[in-house]
C-alpha cells in the first residue's frame, strides 16, 4: 500500500527530531517540506538539519535551489510527487516533515496550480502599486476583491498577495475559490499528524533557538549571501531571520532590533502554522504537554502498521 506519512507542527516545536526517529523504526527516509530549508546556503536561519543529526536517515528536498531563484508551491509540488514515488520503490517509508502547509497541501491534495497561468503583465503592475502605495494599500485591494484570502495571506507575505490579486484577474474567480473543496489524493494512504505545544513554552523555544542561531553565525551567513549580490528582492531574503539580518547590514535597525523582530516574526509565525494546523481537518493534533515522544511514536506506529 502506498503510505505517506506527515509529521508537521509550528517552527521550533521539534519535529525534525521525532522524525529521525520514526524513520529509523518504520525504515523510512524523510522529505522537508520546509519552505527556506530548500536553499542551498541558508542552513543558520532556516534551522537546517546537520548531517550528524540525521543519524543516517536520508533527507531528501533540501539544498534544491540556489538563493537567487524563485520556487513555488507547484514545483514542490512535482518534486515531492517524484520522491515519495522513488522512496516507495525502494520499499521504504516517505515521511514528509516540515511546517509550511501550502507544500504539504500541494503533495496531499490534487490540486491544479495550472487553473490559474501567471501573467507579467499583471504582476508587474500589482508590483509597482505595492512601490508607490505600500503593502498595506495592496492588501486593502485584496481585502475589498477576496476577503478570504486577506484574512489568510498577512500583509507582509507581498508575492503572495499579488499572486492572489493577479488569480482574480486573471480568472474571476477569487484566489480563495481554489482548493475550497479538497479531497485528499487516493494514491496515496495518509497519515497526517502535527506536534503541538504550549504556546508559552514554544514561544520560549523560539527566543532561545533564535539566540542560538546569532551564536552560531546567523550575520555572517547573511553577509555572505548579500556579498553574493542577494537583497530584498529575492524570495528566499523574504524569510524570517533574513530580513531583519539584512536590514540590519544596510543601516535601517540596530541589531539587537534586528534580533528582536526574528523572535517577533518567529513566535507570530508559529502562531499562524498552529492555526493552519489546527484547522486542517485531516490533521490529527499530538501534544507534547499530554504525550511523551514515546508515547506519540506508540501511536503513529501503531496506526501505520494496523492498515
Amino acid at each position: 500500500m502506498n503510505k505517506l506519512l506527515i509529521l508537521a507542527g509550528p517552527t521550533g516545536v521539534g519535529k525534525s527530531d521525532l522524525a529521525v526517529q520514526l524513520a529509523k523504526s518504520l525504515n523510512g527516509e524523510i522529505i522537508s517540506s520546509d519552505s527556506m530549508q530548500i536553499y542551498r546556503g541558508m542552513d543558520i536561519g532556516s534551522a537546517k538539519i546537520t548531517p550528524e543529526e540525521m543519524e543516517g536517515v536520508p533527507h531528501h528536498l533540501i539544498d534544491i535551489v540556489d538563493p537567487k531563484e524563485s520556487f513555488s508551491a507547484a514545483q514542490y509540488q512535482e518534486l515531492a510527487l517524484v520522491t515519495i514515488k522513488e522512496i516507495q520503490a525502494r520499499g521504504k517509508l516517505p515521511i514528509m516533515t516540515g511546517g509550511t502547509g501550502l507544500y504539504i497541501n500541494a503533495v496531499i491534495y490534487p490540486l491544479e496550480f495550472t487553473a490559474a497561468d501567471r501573467s507579467d503583465a499583471i504582476r508587474a503592475k500589482f508590483e509597482v502599486y505595492e512601490a508607490s502605495h505600500g503593502r498595506e494599500a495592496l492588501h486593502d485591494l485584496l481585502k475589498a476583491q477576496d476577503p478570504i484570502s486577506a484574512q489568510r495571506i498577512h500583509q507582509n507575505n507581498v508575492k503572495r498577495v499579488i499572486r492572489a490579486l493577479e488569480v482574480q484577474e486573471m480568472t474571476g474567480q477569487p484566489f480563495s475559490s481554489y482548493g475550497q473543496e479538497k479531497h485528499l489524493r487516493d494514491d496515496l494512504t495518509i497519515f497526517y499528524y502535527w506536534i503541538s505545544r504550549d504556546r508559552e513554552k514554544l514561544y520560549h523555544r523560539i527566543n532561545q533557538r533564535v539566540d542560538l542561531m546569532m551564536e552560531a553565525g546567523l550575520l555572517e551567513e547573511v553577509k555572505a549571501l548579500k556579498k553574493r549580490g542577494l537583497d530584498r528582492s529575492a524570495q528566499s531574503m523574504q524569510g524570517i531571520g533574513y530580513k531583519e539580518i539584512l536590514d540590519y547590514l544596510e543601516g535601517d535597525i540596530s541589531l539587537e532590533e534586528a534580533v528582536n523582530q526574528i523572535k517577533q516574526g518567529s513566535r507570530n509565525y508559529a502562531k499562524r502554522q498552529m492555526t493552519w494546523f489546527r484547522n486542517e481537518k485531516n490533521c490529527t493534533e499530538l501534544s507534547r504537554e499530554q504525550m511523551t515522544d514515546g508515547e506519540i511514536m506508540f501511536k503513529i506506529e501503531g496506526e501505520l502498521q494496523n492498515i
